[in-house]
């Protein structure tokens, strides 16, 4: 995992790693890309997957029908939870993050969401050769060709594929 230990440094996975996290304001997440909690929030013990220090270090937006107060991390992440939708937590992230990105981290939902309204410019994608189950399709009934999408960077390394779609 990028900044633990036990990863690689310099190699290709690495520089990847780098450019995911470089020039980044502010995330959008899905719901259970946040947690497993599933409808109205029964309290606020449920902090994340990721223990006092999420990853994210930056405003972070959860989209989700159920409002809840932020909750401030260390390292800088504080989780704001939206329920106007897509646009909503956009416009929010956009004006936290300035004149730096906005990464939608994910799930495939919510990537989805975005694709489909036309919000997503530059895409990355890790293929690990891991057998996860059944999981959700990310471009089912999406043309990604016809959304402008074309492949601009394709790399492999011994762990996974990484390629590139941007818009055009």
């Amino acid at each position: 995992m990028h900044g633990q230990e036990g990863g690689s440094v310099g190699d290709i996975d690495d520089q990847f790693a780098h450019r995911a996290m470089d020039n980044f304001g502010a995330f959008i997440l899905g719901r259970n890309m946040f947690g497993p909690v599933r409808g109205p929030w029964p309290d606020d013990s449920w902090k994340g997957w990721w223990g006092n220090n999420p990853p994210y270090h930056a405003p972070t937006f959860v989209l989700t029908q159920y409002a809840r107060e932020p909750l401030v991390m260390e390292g800088g992440t504080t989780f704001y939870f939206v329920t106007g939708g897509i646009n909503e937590a956009l416009a929010l992230a956009r004006k936290a993050a300035g004149d730096r990105d906005v990464k939608i981290g994910g799930g495939v939902s919510t990537v989805r969401q975005y694709l489909q309204a036309g919000l997503i410019d530059s895409l990355h994608l890790a293929f690990a050769p891991v057998l996860l189950g059944q999981g959700e399709p990310l471009f089912q009934g999406l043309d990604l060709h016809a959304l402008g999408f074309s492949v601009t960077d394709r790399k492999a390394s011994e762990h996974a594929t990484h390629i590139t779609l941007e818009k055009v």
